[in-house]
């Protein structure tokens, strides 16, 4: 197996859900389970970033690595450069950044990304898609869908229904047409550590900040990003103390 990092950017600060790594889950912190899960993986190193001293206290609990980062950040790859610099990392090193508050995600995903553009020398980052199986799910703009090319490789992510079946879909008709393959992404990614650096380098582009995702702005730039599909439920996120609540209820039936 490709050897690999993952780092964990980890914050206090959320609107819906104030100090939701902290926030216990069948009686663990949830950075804990998303740390365990990462681990598990067979990663060479896990390290956990965070600018928040109440984190870095939990996870000191559970023997984890943290990595103190500035405040300052605007996002996860942020805190992860700042990772990939203060470790000395080598450019062809790979990472990979495992959200926080995905204490589901299944610990195979991890290594099938890393693997994944180990494999891919064409391309600086790599990510996950798995099938769409319900209309639902296609039109909710909550949902990032994105279309391939014959090499899957990435053409576009959006929120927005994409492609579009001119003939299947109108006003009226919001289906999931039976032979066409719609693909939901999983937002896990895999980049090399001397990319991570150029990636902070880049200025944010018109079309990432219209969709409001971050991986547009290296295909504007004319990078590759490779897809892999899997067939695993990525699980799910928590971003609500509803989805804090269902995730407890779930893992105490077990």
């Amino acid at each position: 197996m490709t050897g690999f990092k993952v780092v964990i950017p980890a914050r206090y600060a959320s609107t819906r859900l104030p100090g939701k790594p902290l926030l216990p889950i069948a009686g663990k912190p949830m950075i804990q389970h998303v740390y365990e899960k990462a681990v598990a993986s067979g990663a060479d190193q896990v390290i956990i970033a965070t600018d928040d001293e109440r984190i870095s206290q939990a996870c000191e609990a559970f023997s984890a690595q943290v990595c103190m980062t500035h405040q300052e950040h605007a996002s996860g790859t942020d805190r992860i450069a700042e990772v990939v610099k203060k470790m000395g990392w080598l450019d062809e090193t790979i990472v990979v950044n495992v959200q926080g508050d995905e204490p589901l995600l299944p610990e195979n995903l991890i290594s099938q990304l890393a693997n994944d553009l180990s494999e891919q020398s064409d391309c600086v980052m790599s990510t996950l898609a798995t099938p769409i199986q319900t209309a639902g799910e296609l039109h909710d703009p909550n949902v990032v869908k994105l279309v391939m090319d014959r090499n899957g490789k990435a053409l576009y992510f959006s929120r927005a229904t994409i492609p579009w079946d001119r003939d299947a879909f109108n006003e009226d008709n919001q289906c999931l047409p039976e032979s066409s393959g719609y693909f939901r992404h999983i937002g896990l990614y895999a980049y090399r550590a001397g990319f991570i650096q150029h990636y902070n380098e880049m200025q944010p582009c018109a079309v990432e900040q219209t969709e409001s995702l971050e991986q547009l702005r290296v295909l504007w730039n004319g990078h590759h990003i490779h897809v892999s599909l899997t067939m695993t439920p990525p699980g799910h996120g928590v971003d609500t103390q509803q989805d804090l609540d269902r995730l407890n209820r779930m893992l105490s039936d077990q």
